[in-house]
């Protein structure tokens, strides 16, 4: 929180408010979040990364299966479970 304080001796004070409202706003308030923000306030990049539409051959074709018991048949037969 001091750190945080602090950057208004070296940046400018909305600026650093700026990037602390936005950090909260995206549920991400850390000091690396926030010195990012910072930082891409003052050289005017993007906030944002543009939406990249993947490519057909990525679509998922078969549905990802809630079953951790099929783990169980990629162990040996015989072979003894350390977890309970």
């Amino acid at each position: 929180m001091v750190e945080i304080l602090s950057l208004v001796l070296q940046h400018d004070e909305q600026v650093v408010l700026t990037a602390v409202e936005l950090a909260l706003k995206a549920g991400v308030p850390t000091k690396t979040h926030i010195l990012n923000l910072l930082h891409r306030l003052i050289d005017g990049t993007p906030l944002s990364t543009p939406t990249i539409p993947a490519p057909a051959a990525l679509t998922l074709t078969t549905e990802p299966q809630a079953n951790v018991e099929r783990y169980d048949t990629l162990r040996r037969p015989g072979e003894a479970r350390h977890a309970s």
